[in-house]
């Protein structure tokens, strides 16, 4: 996805499925080999390649994918491998991770701030800066070859627009290395 000159890449989409019937956990450890961790089943696919998880009420969380459409064909391949009805399967968006480039070095360490779109601050640790966006409601991690991961993000044209937002903020208050 570009939007003003920032390309967009989506690196994982978290969604929930919900069946008609509850997923019974020991029947994913039984018949198709997942595994239980706590108090979920975990279950590796590799075509399409996903991983899944079924909570403690029987619902799919669908890890390791892009797209909606990749996550459904996970959620459908997990219940006919158990004799499942697939129809009334009722999805839930969950958080997307982003990413994208500014292509231009960010002095990260002049990111100290508050404004009306957020809190920004430099992570040592990490060595980036970090930006609780709350204009777009996402968290931003820029680094200082530019390149920028997002997290808790809910669409990926959120992350877009949060891309343009600061892209525009670094250049008028002098964040990028000349």
């Amino acid at each position: 996805m570009v939007a003003g000159g920032v390309d967009v890449r989506v690196e994982n989409q978290i969604v929930r499925f919900v069946s008609s019937q509850p997923i019974d956990q020991e029947s994913v450890v039984a018949q198709i080999g997942g595994q239980r961790s706590g108090g979920v089943v975990i279950k590796a696919l590799d075509k399409p390649r996903a991983t899944l998880v079924i909570d403690g009420e029987g619902r799919i969380v669908v890890h390791g994918t892009h797209r909606v459409d990749a996550a459904r064909a996970a959620a459908k391949e997990l219940l006919l491998r158990l004799g499942l009805d697939d129809s009334g399967l009722q999805t839930e968006l969950g958080p997307v991770i982003a990413s994208f480039n500014f292509d231009r070095e960010v002095d990260v360490e002049s990111l100290n701030f508050e404004t009306s779109a957020g809190l920004s601050e430099y992570n040592q640790r990490l060595g980036c800066a970090v930006i609780n966006d709350s204009r777009h409601n996402l968290k931003l991690y820029v680094w200082p070859n530019g390149k920028c991961v997002t997290t808790d993000a809910r669409h990926p044209n959120m992350v877009a627009m949060s891309a343009i937002y600061w892209k525009n903020q670094f250049e008028e208050n002098n964040h990028f290395v000349a």
